[in-house]
């Protein structure tokens, strides 16, 4: 995307010529892919659709067949009805007696210097089995519930398993959520054990985990015992009565334990979404259509061939992404795959370009976020790191904007890897509109199409669908194995949030349109999407022209009220390292904008900014930006990983109005 001076390259810009399309490559068109285009056509049909997901629901041992595929009364799905499994012999065991024994699961990339261990699956199903025998001797059984907050380590994995071994749903709360966020999702799930660390390290530091805990286990009243991995060594409250080390509780565990049979509908976790004005959403996922899901997107999408794939996945397995791309769907397919515990880009700008390289991964799977992170940094930061091994690069977590895409496609996949954009939620379990590899003509920003055997559409106001060409909200219209079956406690919250806007149709709650040729352009929360004059902009859109002007690094676009047009376009801008913010530049941004948008879209004020705030997963808080546009209290700033940014950004001077 850009050159040394922070300039857009040429190359980039011709990569983005409209109508620039990358058809699929043969290099991708292994066994394991989907290579028929016809698959869309056929799973659109009942019988295709139930063939589809049969034949994936074959490729997991079960303990006992199901004899249904699936019953579906809207809201409420059941899938592999009568079915029993377990996950965690579906993710180690029967690769083990395979004969896979020695492959390697993991390989684990610590932040300090040195910290690395490599795990095959014979190992990692001995730690699964050490500690779910401990769990046991702790007293937790089916049905009872775990909380899990931890650092990105292999302990993380192994815990989540155990419980499944057990049949013991978990909750995993991300490592960077305050005491506070921990001890609702303690409160609302009930849950009797705390597994967590003395501490992780972030960008040098060392996080007091376990000192969070304590905190929030104080405010609760269901929690018995607290499970603690030394990671950091550093000091730490101890209650005798509640705390055990995991080391001591594990040593002397037999190496294997018998697994819990599951009905395929058996709660396998919660995990919580971040709420704003009310409290976090407990999203349930159950155990067989998830597994299914995860494997068959995992598999596909990535053109995974497991025999030789280094796959790494840049997200925390705090969040859904790492639940179902760095657990679930990776080790059900005997893959092996990269950990990182730190920041990608400490101690140094390439420290993820060095982890990729040392370990050759073949495909990377991360955000938006982290692309324009490193787009600032430019391609000369990791020109010394050797990314050849490289032939597939994934994108998740919000719309990509094209230059992105492009620098992506380029710089880091080196003009030969295919970029697979991926829609999906926390409440959707799997990847739902995405390229396939070996079939989809590719274009810059878009997630192309529905993953076979998922049926989405685009509707308006009213429910109906849109046109070709035209915008609106997208709904999904056809049950899915791996799809949320409600919000824990709350089922009139469920029914209220997801399925009332459109009866019989899930409301993903974004924006999204078709183009000419079907293509799915996602264009964000629909809170994202601003009302200007009775024009729908979307903030995406915004954000991405600003993007490719050649002054610009990052961007994040709000709607502001306004009393003359509803709303109003309110820009924070960060800069490139060359240029400095003057009311000219803004004059020039908003101009800019205007011209590859429309004059309808010009900015009401740009305000630049060195930083933007963000959750340490690296997303950006728009609830924020919004509030300081609109001059609101800011409310709670727990998770963001810099608290002083806001500080920062409210204390700026108003620049760039028109």
């Amino acid at each position: 995307m850009s050159d040394e001076h922070g300039g857009t390259s040429e190359a980039i810009e011709n990569l983005l010529r409209e109508d620039r399309t990358f058809p699929p490559s043969d290099a991708f068109t292994s066994e394991a892919l989907l290579s028929d285009p016809s698959i869309y056509e056929r799973t659109a049909t009942d019988e295709g659709f139930r063939e589809f997901w049969t034949r994936e629901g074959n490729t997991l041992d079960w303990m006992e067949p199901w004899t249904d595929l699936y019953e579906w009364q809207a809201p409420y799905a059941k899938w592999f009805i009568g079915g029993k499994l377990n996950v965690s012999v579906n993710c180690l065991d029967r690769h083990v007696a395979n004969g896979l024994g020695d492959r390697v699961a993991y390989h684990w990339e610590g932040e300090p210097a040195g910290d690395a261990r490599t795990i095959t699956y014979r190992e990692l199903l001995e730690e699964v089995c050490r500690f779910t025998n401990a769990l046991r001797a702790l007293g937790v059984k089916k049905g009872d519930r775990v909380a899990i907050y931890m650092p990105m380590i292999p302990e993380l994995p192994v815990a989540m398993l155990a419980c499944t071994r057990i049949g013991a749903p978990h909750s995993v709360v991300f490592g960077g959520f305050s005491a506070d966020a921990l001890a609702d999702r303690i409160d609302d799930a009930e849950c009797s054990v705390v597994i967590t660390a003395d501490g992780g390290y972030r960008k040098g530091a060392a996080v007091a985990l376990k000192q969070a805990a304590d905190d929030a286990m104080g405010r609760t009243s269901s929690v018995q015992h607290c499970v603690v991995v030394q990671r950091t060594g550093g000091d730490v409250a101890w209650d005798e009565s509640r705390d055990h080390w995991y080391h001591d509780l594990i040593v002397d565990q037999p190496t294997t334990a018998d697994p819990e049979p599951m009905d395929a509908e058996d709660l396998l976790y919660l995990l919580y979404t971040s709420g704003t004005t009310a409290k976090p959403k407990g999203i349930m996922h159950t155990t067989g259509g998830y597994l299914v899901g995860v494997s068959a997107t995992h598999r596909y999408v990535f053109d995974l061939r497991p025999e030789t794939d280094v796959y790494w996945c840049m997200a925390d397995i705090g969040w859904v992404t790492g639940h179902s791309y760095i657990v679930y769907g990776p080790l059900a397919n005997g893959t092996t795959s990269v950990i990182y515990e730190g920041a990608i880009d400490f101690p140094d700008k390439d420290r993820w370009a060095q982890v990729a390289a040392k370990y050759s991964a073949t495909i990377l799977y991360t955000a938006p976020t982290a692309i324009r992170a490193l787009m600032k940094y430019g391609a000369d930061a990791f020109a010394d790191d050797d990314l050849s091994s490289l032939r597939l690069l994934g994108s998740v977590g919000e719309p990509i904007n094209p230059e992105a895409w492009a620098w992506y496609w380029k710089e880091i996949g080196g003009e030969r890897c295919p970029v697979v954009d991926t829609w999906w939620q926390t409440e959707t379990g799997m990847i739902m509109i995405t390229p396939l590899p070996g079939i989809t003509t590719l274009k810059p920003g878009s997630a192309t199409f529905p993953f076979p055997g998922v049926e989405a559409d685009v509707v308006d106001e009213a429910g109906n669908s849109v046109p070709l060409g035209k915008g609106g909200y997208l709904t999904l219209d056809r049950p899915w194995p791996a799809m949320l079956r409600g919000i824990y406690g709350d089922p009139e919250r469920y029914e209220q949030t997801y399925w009332s806007r459109y009866p019989g149709r899930y409301f993903a709650g974004d924006g999204c349109k078709r183009d000419d040729e079907g293509y799915y352009w996602l264009l964000g929360r629909i809170d994202d999407v601003m009302n200007v004059s009775g024009h729908r902009i979307s903030t995406t859109e915004v954000e991405s022209s600003l993007v490719s002007h050649p002054s610009v690094a990052e961007a994040a676009v709000v709607g502001r009220s306004d009393p003359l047009t509803g709303q109003a376009i309110f820009c924070y801008v960060i800069l490139r390292s060359s240029h400095e913010p003057s009311d000219e530049l803004a004059a020039e941004l908003r101009a800019h904008v205007a011209t590859q948008i429309g004059k309808f879209a010009r900015p009401k004020q740009v305000m630049f900014t060195p930083d933007l705030p963000k959750t340490r997963s690296g997303k950006i808080m728009r609830r924020l930006l919004r509030d300081i546009a609109e001059q609101r209290d800011l409310g709670d700033v727990t998770t963001l990983a810099d608290t002083n940014v806001v500080n920062t950004i409210r204390d700026q001077s108003g620049t760039g109005e028109d």
